[in-house]
Order: structure tokens, then sequence, then C-alpha cells
């Protein structure tokens, strides 16, 4: 599997698949994080994979750069000659209430785009999301990508809260928003699921190779959703299948 192996700092390295964003990037990136976390090795301190890239931080005393290089090396070679056992692929179906005080930004899409409101609801709610990456707060799904119609650059200053639950485009991308934050995503949706979990020991509802649809909603039904979730009632509707090219 071609890919470059950058120096990041004095403990850590890049792999760095291109300057592609798209889905066979992204999965050889996972597919890499598998191997290197399968070896359960106190010598790796952290690693943190992103759209086209996998940085690796070690631990200096515990590891060379070289030996770490090699390991790098064999774990690239052996995606590339042995097929990964690849793993369920989940589709979560996201209620998402659009517009008004849930999505304050929408009207402004719609108007930037010249489209109505109910084109940009539309748009956005046919579209498959794949989960690329997690970040910039705990567990916020980075998806792509959205209609090229509805497009859409992020705010020139961000907000400084965004409530949890707040579905937002962000250029060709679209999140949602699992903790309360600042943030600079347009907003044109909310969701009443809770989908982060700091109690728990995987806290992030969403994993990369996870794929999304959200689902519109009324303002009835997301308050009693609402109150079935704040009840622990409610569980988002999940389809789970098998197929080629699934994110490791």
């Amino acid at each position: 599997m071609e890919a470059k192996i950058l120096r990041a700092g004095d403990q850590g390295l890049v792999v760095d698949f291109g300057e592609t964003i798209d889905t066979e990037t992204c999965r050889k990136v996972h597919q890499l994080a598998k191997k290197i976390k399968e070896l359960r090795d106190d010598r790796i301190k952290e690693i943190v994979p992103t759209y086209r890239s996998l940085q690796i931080y070690f631990n200096l005393l515990k590891i060379s750069r070289q030996e770490l290089t090699d390991i790098v090396c064999d774990a690239l070679d052996k995606i590339k000659d042995v097929e990964l056992q690849l793993p369920k692929k989940r589709t979560i179906y996201i209620p998402t209430c659009y517009g008004e005080e849930f999505g304050p930004d929408l009207d402004f899409v719609a108007k930037i785009t010249n489209l109505k409101p109910e084109q940009v609801i539309e748009l956005h709610a046919e579209t498959v999301y794949q989960v690329y990456v997690l970040g910039f707060v705990a567990g916020f799904p980075y998806l792509g990508s959205v209609n090229e119609k509805i497009i859409i650059p992020r705010l020139e200053k961000p907000r400084n809260r965004i409530p949890a639950g707040s579905v937002g485009i962000g250029g060709r991308q679209t999140g949602l928003y699992t903790v309360e934050s600042p943030g600079g995503w347009r907003l044109i949706g909310r969701t009443p699921l809770k989908t982060f979990f700091p109690e728990k020991e995987n806290p992030a509802f969403f994993r990369p190779g996870d794929n999304i649809k959200f689902e519109p909603i009324t303002k009835q039904e997301y308050n009693n959703i609402a109150e079935q979730v704040a009840k622990g009632q409610y569980t988002p509707e999940i389809k789970i299948t098998k197929m080629a090219g699934d994110l490791a």
C-alpha cells in the first residue's frame, strides 16, 4: 500500500496516503490504525486518524523512530497482501427538526444557495453520509459530502455557544454537535438524541466508517423523542450491513 512516512516532532510519525479526501483513502487510514492498535503495545502512546493520514505518537524511551517505521511498513504490507476481516457497517438514522430555533441558519443557507428552505432540507436529508473522523470536540462526526447545491462557507465569527444535537454545514461537510460548545458551522437543524456518554468506556456514539442518515421530524415529534431520551426509553434506528470496503 503506497504511503509516505513523515517525521512529526521528536516522538511522532505521520503516515500520509496522499492529497485526496475520499472513502478509499479514509478506509486505508483506518485499516492501518486497526493494525497498529492490534499490537496493544505500550511503546505507542496515541494513534490519531484524519481524513487522509494517520499520526502515531510513540515513547522514545521504549522504541526508536526506525523501529516504529519498520512496524508501520510491515503493517502496510499486510494490509496490501491480506484481505482484512471487514466489520459490520452501521447506518444510523438521526431524527432532526430543521429550521426555526433548531436551525437558525436555514433561511440564510436557502437565500445564499437560491433555494427554498424546504429544498435545503430535502437535499441535506436525502444523502447518506459517511463518518470520516471524529473531532474537534468530543465525538463530533465529520460527515461528507453534502450535495454541491448546499455547499456553504462557515460563519466568519463562530458562535460562543451551540446546543448539543445541533446539525450544521461547513463547506462540503456536515456534522452534529455531540456536546454544547462554540462553533462556526451554519446551523440548519437539531436532533433530540444524546450522542456522547462521558460515563462510558467508549463515550462517542459514532465511529469512523458509520453511515448517517438525517430524518426530518416535526417540532412535536422532536419534543416527544426528547422526553423519551430523557427517560432512557428511546433508541435510534440502526441498520447493520457488511460490505466490501468498509472501514476497519
